[in-house]
């Protein structure tokens, strides 16, 4: 499952590669942006997925950024009561916070990510190539999210923002976001305690998104939302 930025990028290496282990592939594709990431789009995938005649020992796989692993993984905890997932996250921000702790979702006209359901992927696979395509602005959607970690992490992660890490040698500070999240995730995995600190700067960032029709991409958002908390 792509979206329409992505799937002309990376879904045919992807399919190839599937294809050349075995598996029997189909690509679902939709229209990409938060605007997307809705009721809609959420029972045409489901619809799209019962008429290819999935089953529970088959895998959802989600190429993309986090919208996609919202919605994909939405899917997947709800197709046939629960499916397996596999999230391959194209963007930094994907990389760094939402394709890993297992939460989907899909917005409402009230709010963002107002239903969804907790499922932990079956793996997460981030290739560091993918960043290149990036546009410079959807770049720092990510650096956002990775900044926000190094805030709630300490002096090891985030003073390897200061010198260039991030764009010289992304791979680190990925491995060293994702480490960190999937420890708090361990001990909270439902959000009722340590796990809403991630949430840092996402009550107004949440807040700044909707209020622009989400025309304020997610990680701009987010780093409004930390500027205002510190």
């Amino acid at each position: 499952m792509t979206d329409t930025n992505v799937g002309p990028l990376y879904q045919m290496p992807v399919k190839q590669s599937l294809e050349a282990s075995g598996y029997e592939v189909s690509i679902c594709t939709f229209e990409a942006g938060e605007a997307h990431k809705r009721a809609e789009t959420y029972v045409a995938i489901l619809e799209f997925v019962a008429e290819h005649e999935l089953s529970r020992s088959d895998v959802i796989v989600a190429l993309g950024g986090g919208v996609v692993g919202d919605v994909a993984g939405f899917v997947a905890a709800t197709y046939m009561r629960g499916c397996k997932f596999v999230q391959i996250p194209t963007s930094l921000l994907a990389m760094v916070d939402s394709s890993v702790g297992g939460k989907t979702a899909i917005d409402l006209a009230a709010g963002k990510n107002l239903s969804g359901a907790f499922l932990q992927p079956a793996a997460v696979l981030c290739d560091t190539d993918c960043l290149r395509s990036l546009p410079a602005a959807v770049f720092a959607d990510g650096a956002a999210e990775a900044i926000k970690t190094g805030v709630l992490s300490g002096e090891t992660l985030f003073s390897l923002f200061e010198d260039g890490t991030l764009t010289d040698a992304p791979a680190e500070i990925i491995a060293r976001c994702i480490r960190y999240k999937a420890g708090v995730v361990e001990r909270d995995e439902k959000e009722q305690g340590e796990r809403r600190k991630l949430n840092l700067g996402h009550t107004v960032g949440h807040a700044i998104e909707k209020c622009s029709g989400y025309a304020m991409p997610h990680g701009h958002a987010v780093a409004a939302g930390l500027a205002v908390m510190a």
